[in-house]
């Protein structure tokens, strides 16, 4: 007689569902799944279509009760605020997956595929999955729309120059522009003696101090002004007052004879041939050149001699090199731009008469006999200067001579270049405003050093010639200047669409 061994492997038993009569295996409820699902919807109570709102000017998503988030599309961030609309209803599940799907990014749609499960009947657990339709709406968050208002800062900038051309506006308006240091900016504002820039928070402004003391010379008095709404609203206004120093390219100075013995000797009449992060000041009579920061110029301050209206037109009679010049102990540096030179020079508006005036210069290298030079007649002015008047009169020269002047018509008509501006309120436009930003651009013309640190861009209307005309005028290189950049225009060349809709 033989045992028959029983098999260890024994197959589940079925059971038949109780609604359909399917052959399933045993669960807590007895029914299949087709039954169970069409009887019991676990995803009752969640939304399937939300609404989201969106700004379009900041690109940011609203995360109530009050926050505006920056979010990517399809991104963990955005996910957790999709989410975040629908998390009571999701309170009552158990949340085992969720995703994005792919929708078109213009169709103003967010989809997103959730996967639940929740205890049913007698304990059986049941797994759903199914999408919930964001319907993406725009609508314009408070910062926004302040900015849009244009009536709503906390904080403002308040730059201020005494003088009467704005040579260090012009300048510092291209250092904005090349530095990206406008983009926080709610508004600007032009008044006569200076520029106001408003922000929406003192951080930006904060920012844009510290960015004028990297630039140009300056000191800045921070202050704030607190004031009560009549509808019981505070608001915290913050005000700096930035002021420039108050010196301009081609100003003749008289220094200070102690600051002038610290610069290495230097003569006291001196004449400025630039302004940027310093004052760059030359010695006509012996080429030495020296610079002076902000709080050096703040320490030992001194004023302009003469008004920019005051320069006079003279012609150049006779010019000589001077090759050899002879240094005093202790002396500065001197420029290698620039040569030393005597020259007698007559008043264009004197040409009847014979009084003719003597100089030495440091436009050596630039002038002969017959050439128009713009300068300053000292010796026929009003000057009211504590230092000129403590100084000998044979120290202080009869004519100091600025720069080489050309034919302004042609030297216009010739520029093949141009410059980006900011966007500003103008309160009060002078006439004299063209003039000044002609004289700006001739600077640049005439300035390597300052050329340097802005952008320059080509004006395709404006054919291409050499880089001197027939009079010798100085004019800006190709090699220098920048191709404009138009985004209406893909990389094909057709007409781009826009994607900021």
């Amino acid at each position: 007689m033989e045992y028959m061994t029983e098999s260890t492997d024994r197959s589940p038993g079925h059971i038949l569902c109780c609604e359909c009569g399917v052959p399933i295996s045993p669960n807590p409820a007895n029914i299949c799944v087709a039954c169970l699902r069409s009887k019991v919807d676990i995803s009752q109570g969640i939304p399937k279509q939300v609404s989201i709102s969106f700004c379009k000017q900041c690109q940011r998503y609203f995360q109530p009760p009050g926050t505006w988030v920056q979010c990517a599309l399809e991104s963990r961030e955005l996910l957790a605020l999709c989410l975040k609309k629908i998390k009571t209803p999701l309170s009552k599940v158990r949340l085992v997956d969720a995703g994005f799907v792919w929708t078109e990014p213009h169709s103003k749609r967010l989809k997103v595929k959730l996967t639940i499960q929740k205890e049913v009947m007698n304990g059986a657990i049941l797994q759903q999955v199914f999408v919930v339709d964001y319907v993406v709406q725009s609508q314009m968050c408070g910062d926004c729309h302040r900015v849009e208002a244009k009536d709503f800062w906390k904080a403002v900038i308040q730059v201020r120059q005494k003088t009467l051309h704005k040579k260090t506006f012009y300048y510092l308006e291209q250092l904005i522009l090349k530095y990206g240091m406008h983009q926080n900016i709610l508004r600007i504002k032009e008044i006569h003696d200076g520029l106001d820039f408003y922000y929406s928070s003192k951080q930006h402004a904060q920012k844009m101090v510290e960015f004028l003391q990297c630039t140009v010379p300056c000191r800045y008095k921070a202050s704030r002004l607190i004031s009560q709404d009549i509808h019981s609203n505070t608001y915290n206004y913050s005000t700096f007052s930035v002021e420039i120093v108050p010196i301009c390219k081609d100003n003749v100075v008289c220094l200070s004879p102690k600051l002038a013995q610290s610069l290495g000797n230097m003569n006291q009449i001196c004449v400025c041939i630039r302004v940027t992060s310093a004052i760059h000041l030359i010695d006509p009579n012996t080429l030495q050149v020296a610079d002076i920061d902000g709080s050096t110029f703040w320490s030992h301050p001194f004023n302009s001699l003469c008004h920019p209206k005051q320069l006079e037109e003279f012609i150049v009679m006779e010019c000589s090199i001077i090759r050899n010049v002879k240094r005093n102990a202790g002396a500065g540096m001197i420029s290698k731009k620039h040569t030393l030179g005597e020259v007698w020079v007559q008043k264009t508006s004197e040409m009847n008469t014979d009084k003719q005036y003597f100089c030495r210069t440091h436009l050596g290298h630039l002038l002969n006999p017959g050439d128009l030079v713009l300068g300053f007649d000292l010796a026929n002015c009003n000057l009211n200067d504590e230092h000129v008047n403590k100084m000998n009169s044979d120290r202080v020269p009869d004519v100091v001579l600025i720069k080489k002047s050309y034919d302004r018509t042609k030297r216009q008509r010739r520029r093949n270049w141009k410059l980006k501006e900011l966007a500003r309120d103008r309160e009060n436009v002078d006439t004299d405003d063209e003039r000044q930003y002609q004289d700006f651009l001739e600077d640049l013309e005439e300035d390597e050093a300052i050329r340097k640190n802005i952008n320059i861009y080509r004006d395709s209307t404006i054919p291409v010639e050499s880089d001197t005309d027939d009079e010798g005028a100085p004019r800006i290189s190709l090699a220098e200047m920048l191709e404009d950049l138009h985004i209406s225009q893909d990389a094909t060349g057709e007409e781009g669409a826009s994607m900021m809709t």
